[in-house]
């Protein structure tokens, strides 16, 4: 029977949220206001010089706004319900979630760029490059400014959330996993490639008279933008549908398994949150003495585990 230490040992909460997420809310937070600011500025001079191109690029800005705004929100929510039992693992995930929708929003938006950018090859429209040129050099700086406030370096390590499973053991990885901060990043990074596209573009239809290579670009800008959105896609839906990391499975079968003296028979493990992974494992241990306490002592170096159950039979 577990003495009241022993048990003191497990008592712990479900806050999984990631090391840097205070720190990533704000940082997203400036950059929704200075993303906001550009689309602004960029559909009231496309009313006021009656420029298409700068309306289009506002408005294309927006969605943009829009998706970050969801980013910030990811974080405000996770972050306010971080403790509420009615979420059984935390809302480490919360972030994820709104990775693919971020997700979701890149592609439609790199549809619509590939759609636009092959219709104008075959009916080229006037564009105001003078005007055009100096707001997408606006706006790339804008965006410049926007990747370096998001791209800043979260090397912490996370001591302060570990649980009563790994008391003693400080070791928890690095922040480097959250999707909902690199939804964001995509995002302005989408941004100022269709702005380094366009600034090409421009000065080449402006002094050379390519005018088809703006649509050209655009194109471009429409394929790459799409394949990182299948990229954050694909690992945000691999979160969501707690997909087991292989080296973390491993891991587990080699501290549990090595000594020779118990089975796994049962492995979940799923991540909770950017920097924790939660385990179900079920062992068939040959001696009797062996305990559970023993067997989630072994998992100590496994350091993504922060929530362990384990079924000793």
């Amino acid at each position: 029977m577990a003495t009241q230490p022993e048990i003191d040992r497990f008592v712990h909460d479900h806050d999984f949220l990631g090391a840097s997420h205070d720190e990533n809310a704000r940082r997203t937070l400036w950059v929704v206001a200075l993303t906001a600011v550009m689309m602004v500025g960029e559909i009231v001079a496309g009313y006021v010089t009656g420029s298409m191109a700068l309306l289009a690029d506002g408005f294309h800005m927006a969605t943009h706004a829009g998706a970050l705004s969801v980013a910030a929100t990811a974080y405000a929510y996770a972050r306010r319900h971080a403790h509420n039992p009615a979420f059984s693992f935390g809302t480490g995930k919360v972030g994820d979630l709104a990775g693919f929708a971020s997700a979701l929003v890149l592609a439609l938006i790199a549809l619509g760029i590939g759609v636009e950018s092959f219709l104008r090859l075959f009916n080229p429209i006037t564009v105001a490059f003078g005007e055009a040129t100096v707001i997408a050099v606006i706006g790339l700086a804008v965006n410049i400014a926007s990747a370096l406030l998001l791209s800043g370096h979260h090397h912490a390590h996370d001591h302060d959330h570990s649980d009563g499973h790994h008391h003693g053991h400080g070791h928890h990885g690095h922040g480097h996993g959250d999707n909902n901060l690199r939804s964001a990043y995509l995002h302005v990074l989408a941004d100022a490639l269709t702005s380094v596209l366009a600034i090409a573009a421009l000065l080449a239809g402006r002094y050379l008279g390519w005018v088809w290579l703006d649509p050209v670009m655009g194109m471009v800008g429409g394929i790459v933008i799409a394949r990182w959105s299948w990229s954050l896609m694909k690992d945000t839906a691999f979160v969501l549908l707690d997909r087991t990391d292989p080296h973390i499975a491993q891991e587990v079968r080699e501290v549990i398994e090595g000594p020779g003296d118990a089975r796994i028979t049962d492995l979940h493990i799923w991540r909770v949150g950017p920097d924790a992974h939660a385990a179900i494992i079920g062992v068939a241990a040959a001696d009797i003495s062996i305990s559970a306490i023993e067997l989630r002592d072994r998992l100590i170096p496994v350091h993504e585990l922060r929530h362990v159950t384990i079924e000793r039979y």
